[in-house]
């Protein structure tokens, strides 16, 4: 088995101090989430090796890159790590391939990650980010999300253990973030290395992620499984509008009269609009808490299609006084409602209570 990624990194600068301890999983995207300022690109930094915390033990897949206490320091070049910026920072001297085959000169040259896995191949590369048209361009000829693909390929061409991406869809528009997203989905479920996605962005930790680390004020907030992190009560960083649970579950049946797809997951189903969805496909779906309304008993009569036999789990604020948090259990899957303080009140909602939750807007996003 893989060994786990493990962070530690404490930098001090004026007015900022950076305390992080993390143990991370050692494939798929790691979520670092939280608002700006936190800390989340100093994370990455140190990661690299371009910041150096004045104490830190770094462990990437069993290869010590840091331990402040045994006198380890590896210096960028020779940690295998891909880095993916904002900006896609290609080199413009330079066209397509030659931005790749500078970092195949550099996977010769350097520590080789992830060894004859022919998924960091360049036809390979080439053929999964849709660029082999691209290799003749210069990087002014490109659109932005061409030129992120790219600079992904780039990369992954080193062959890397780690690969960090520093909010790599903020630069670019709603339209190039659409079509950056299922290429990055599709390297999180071809290629087995692990990747640190540093966003602000709700939808792309709902769509892309699989563990999640809430950072505030330089300190990790808290650290787990994405639907599980999602769906606590205790983070004020998820109390706001945002706040929403996620479901992970499985294509059961089209409706083609009403284009709808019916989703069933631990615990219960929902019908949501169909987008050329095909059965068995396992899908994610993102319900925010404002959605969800609490009821005691089975509704009759309403617009509202999505009725859910739930256990009331928990109980908290949700940032204004009028506002309430509850944390539902359908089966093993928790949901998320948002509604007044008032409702609670007259409900008499406890803890444990069998309640039933009415979901007024799901929506896929993966």
């Amino acid at each position: 088995m893989t060994a786990p990624i493990f962070i530690r990194a404490e930098l001090a600068r004026p007015g900022f101090t950076l305390d992080m301890d993390l143990e991370l999983p050692p494939r798929g995207i790691t979520a670092v989430f939280g608002p700006s300022g936190c800390g989340k690109t100093t994370l990455l930094r140190c990661v690299a090796g371009l910041e150096r915390p004045r104490a830190a033990r770094i462990s990437v897949q069993g290869q010590v890159w840091q331990d402040s206490i045994e006198g380890v320091f590896l210096p960028p070049w020779r940690r295998p790590l891909g880095y993916v910026f904002q900006e896609a920072s290609l080199f413009d001297h330079l066209d397509v391939r030659g931005n790749l085959e500078f970092a195949l000169q550099r996977r010769k040259g350097g520590e080789n990650g992830n060894g004859r896995d022919r998924g960091f191949e360049l036809p390979a590369l080439l053929s999964m980010l849709d660029i082999g048209h691209l290799l003749a361009r210069r990087p002014h000829q490109l659109s932005g999300g061409e030129r992120q693909r790219v600079a992904i390929a780039r990369a992954l061409a080193t062959r890397p253990r780690l690969l960090l991406l520093d909010e790599p869809l903020a630069a670019v528009d709603v339209a190039r973030r659409r079509e950056i997203l299922p290429w990055l989905e599709r390297l999180r479920d071809e290629l087995h290395v692990p990747m640190l996605y540093v966003t602000h962005a709700a939808d792309e930790v709902a769509r892309l992620a699989s563990y999640l680390v809430l950072m505030e004020s330089g300190r990790c907030l808290a650290a787990g499984p994405l639907a599980e992190t999602l769906a606590r009560v205790d983070l004020p960083l998820l109390a706001g509008d945002e706040a929403a649970a996620l479901l992970e579950g499985e294509v059961e049946e089209i409706d083609a009269r009403w284009h709808l797809a019916h989703v069933v997951f631990p615990g219960g189903s929902l019908w949501v609009a169909d987008s050329g969805l095909i059965a068995g496909r396992a899908v994610r779906v993102r319900v925010l808490a404002r959605d969800v309304s609490v009821v005691r008993e089975p509704p009759h009569g309403s617009s509202i299609q999505n009725v859910l036999p739930c256990q009331v789990r928990a109980i908290a604020p949700a940032g204004h006084p009028s506002q309430v948090t509850v944390q539902l259990a359908c089966g093993s899957t928790l949901l998320l409602a948002r509604v007044t303080a008032r409702a609670v009140h007259q409900l008499k909602l406890a803890v444990g209570d069998p309640v039933w939750a009415q979901v007024k807007s799901a929506a896929l996003v993966g």
